[in-house]
């Protein structure tokens, strides 16, 4: 019962409990509704899906991964500047992999090329430090917005599901975060044997939730494994941080761009 309410008992008179409930539940309702564009009323929207990544896009860094390395690693003699871990991140990450996938199972063996490279590290129990910290939600945080979005997308029709080239952690981080039960699909390059840009990991997603390439949206920030991944089988792609910089204007760019 709203505070207004309960400090006023004279406004209580005026009409019964029940009633009032009903009323500003269906008052809520109409605006959830209003605000996504469905719940029946007006034009459909403009995509019948949307396909997120999620490292990157719906995943964002709780702190900067150097700062990080550079943090866990002290106690382990780890000295090098935050500058140099970041530099060795970004080789360990164009480096060409020999493997059919980066992150296979656990990631455990990827990951571990990475800490070393980019620390000059290999101790174990440094690693496995590493590792677990970024196995927790408390590492990672929701872009601003990006559960209202959801939520008013998923109530205006719209399929909602993560492709992402990730290790077997994600499903956990996106329950941590309070966000698995709104995707329809969850579709993770280590479970399924293909990563992005190859066409079958969105066609796997797309599949899952019922929708057409032609008829759904995919958002990711990376130009090779989401744009030109995505484009190859004529799924639209906008690019996180160039298209679209907000959760708020995914929202709008399929719910708004649906009623003209």
């Amino acid at each position: 019962m709203p505070a207004t309410l309960m400090r006023c008992p004279l406004l209580l008179g005026r009409q019964p409990v029940t009633a009032l409930r009903h009323s500003f539940s269906s008052s809520r309702m109409r605006r959830v509704r209003k605000a996504a564009g469905g719940g029946g009323q007006g034009p459909p929207p403009a995509y019948g899906g949307l396909l997120l990544d999620a490292g990157g896009t719906l995943l964002q860094l709780a702190q900067p991964v150097a700062e990080t390395y550079a943090t866990l690693g002290r106690p382990y003699g780890v000295m090098k500047s935050e500058k140099y871990i970041m530099e060795g991140f970004k080789r360990a990450f164009s480096a060409p992999w020999p493997k059919t996938l980066r992150y296979q199972g656990d990631g455990r063996p990827f990951w571990r090329i990475v800490v070393a490279e980019a620390t000059d590290c290999t101790n174990s129990n440094y690693f496995e430090e590493v590792y677990q910290y970024y196995a927790h939600g408390d590492a990672w945080r929701l872009p601003g917005g990006a559960y209202r979005t959801l939520r008013d997308l998923k109530d205006a029709g719209v399929k909602l599901a993560v492709v992402s080239n990730f290790d077997t952690r994600l499903r956990k981080l996106l329950k941590d975060l309070n966000v698995s039960h709104m995707f329809d699909a969850i579709v993770v390059s280590s479970e399924v044997g293909y990563e992005k840009p190859a066409p079958e990991i969105f066609k796997i997603a797309l599949d899952q939730i019922g929708v057409e390439a032609r008829n759904a949206v995919h958002v990711g920030d990376d130009e090779t494994a989401d744009k030109a991944g995505a484009n190859a089988i004529g799924l639209k792609c906008w690019l996180w941080g160039e298209d679209v910089k907000k959760f708020s204007e995914i929202q709008h760019q399929i719910v708004a761009k649906g009623s003209r």
